[in-house]
């Protein structure tokens, strides 16, 4: 028998044999110099990413979606197998992709599907930044790791164009499309309290032109009871030299702080329209947009609505400066809306015979009849501008047909 201490000896020794095995590194068998491994972004892009867009092309099917990822490496050997994986972020799950790589020496080229946290990217409300890590293995084998560095934008920003490396301009102002959210839970109650003022006592979906009209002006008087004024910002603090992006305000920022410019006042009235069954166009011009209708079945007419126009009066204010009693305001106010009054309305307010709600609807009429008068000139006269698919300062974007690639964003409140 063996004495106690040798036996120990013996199994320390075999112990720590084990512990060598386990801690024997693989050799190498390819040379990632060979394999020459490389993970790019989109250069166009200048390292900024896009949550909007991100969330606008989810479910896009076309064969031109923008392709912002490559990863591109040479095949050591033939019928190799690589496979990139993507690790985890803040704002992405693992992805991974698997090819083959058939002919050695041969350089190869892909483009990665990176799966998004959508609900992570919805909540996005500031810029940041973001390192996304790729590895490269070749027949199970880790050659290389690359590190991509992105300036992520918040969700409000919309990009709108850019000139690319070699001097091509490429427009995304359709993106605009992708904050119309005709599914906002919100947009049920308006429509109730739309229903409540008497303009419309239901929205059917009929297209009659006179039908159309009516709703519309419903819809108007809503933006304006609620107080809606004219607000602009746009700017925002991308530095990317190559790109015009847009800061713009969801149907949720127009509706809680009652402030819009031309595109969140667009977006903002076409969610609502596009709920009833109504369909809306957003006529884009150098440095404005303005919203346009189809007021037929056929869709050959097309009115015009100059939306910042709602920032013209304030009619909430009107309450605090009307006498019941006597029916009429203080003379300060109605001094700001008179100009908008017809002379009927005129002499019958001056009788007392107008109520508080008769006047702002009188108000609300006038101000819907110069805002569809407002661009319909533009409109007129650029309108081969607007249908030339080869324009880029003038575009008709029609909702419900980029309603087919585009899906709405709907951005959450954190």
């Amino acid at each position: 028998m063996k004495p106690v201490f040798q036996i120990k000896y013996y199994c320390l020794v075999a112990f720590a044999l084990l512990l060598g095995a386990c801690g024997t590194k693989t050799p190498k068998t390819i040379d990632p110099n060979t394999v020459n491994f490389e993970a790019s972004y989109d250069a166009d892009f200048d390292n900024v990413l896009y949550p909007s867009m991100m969330l606008a092309l989810a479910n896009y099917q076309g064969n031109d979606i923008p392709e912002l990822f490559t990863v591109s490496l040479t095949s050591p050997k033939n019928n190799s197998v690589v496979r990139i994986v993507v690790d985890s972020t803040m704002l992405n799950y693992v992805s991974i992709m698997q090819e083959s790589l058939p002919k050695k020496g041969q350089r190869y080229t892909f483009t990665p599907v990176i799966k998004w946290k959508f609900d992570n990217l919805y909540r996005l409300r500031s810029p940041g930044f973001l390192d996304l890590t790729f590895t490269c293995f070749v027949n199970d084998e880790e050659v290389d790791v690359k590190t991509i560095r992105l300036n992520y934008r918040s969700i409000n920003e919309c990009l709108l164009s850019l000139i690319g490396k070699n001097g091509r301009y490429r427009d995304y102002r359709w993106l605009f499309t992708a904050f119309v959210n005709e599914d906002h839970p919100k947009i049920d109650n308006i429509l109730s309290e739309i229903l409540e003022q008497g303009i419309v006592s239901v929205f059917d979906g009929d297209r009659t032109e006179k039908k159309v009209e009516t709703q519309m002006r419903a819809i108007w008087y809503y933006a304006l009871h609620r107080g809606i004024t004219y607000s602009t910002i746009s700017c925002t603090s991308n530095k990317a030299s190559r790109a015009n992006s847009q800061y713009i305000r969801f149907f949720d920022d127009v509706y809680n702080n009652r402030q819009a410019n031309c595109i969140d006042a667009c977006v903002f009235f076409s969610s609502i329209m596009r709920r009833v069954g109504l369909q809306p166009i957003i006529f884009v011009e150098p440095c404005h947009a303005f919203l346009g209708y189809y007021t037929d079945k056929s869709r050959k007419k097309i009115a015009t609505l100059e939306t910042t126009i709602t920032g013209w009066v304030n009619l909430p204010e009107l309450d605090k400066y009307y006498d019941a009693e006597k029916g009429l305001l203080e003379e300060s106010a109605y001094k700001k809306i008179e100009r908008y009054m017809s002379d009927k309305d005129k002499e019958r307010y001056k009788t007392g015979k107008m109520s508080l709600e008769d006047i702002k609807k009188a108000v609300s009429n006038t101000l819907f009849d110069r805002a569809t008068e407002y661009k319909q000139e533009s409109y007129t006269k650029n309108k081969s501008l607007f249908s030339d698919s080869t324009q880029t300062s003038y575009q008709m974007l029609v909702v419900e047909e980029l309603r087919k690639q585009i899906s709405p964003i709907q951005a959450v409140e954190n």
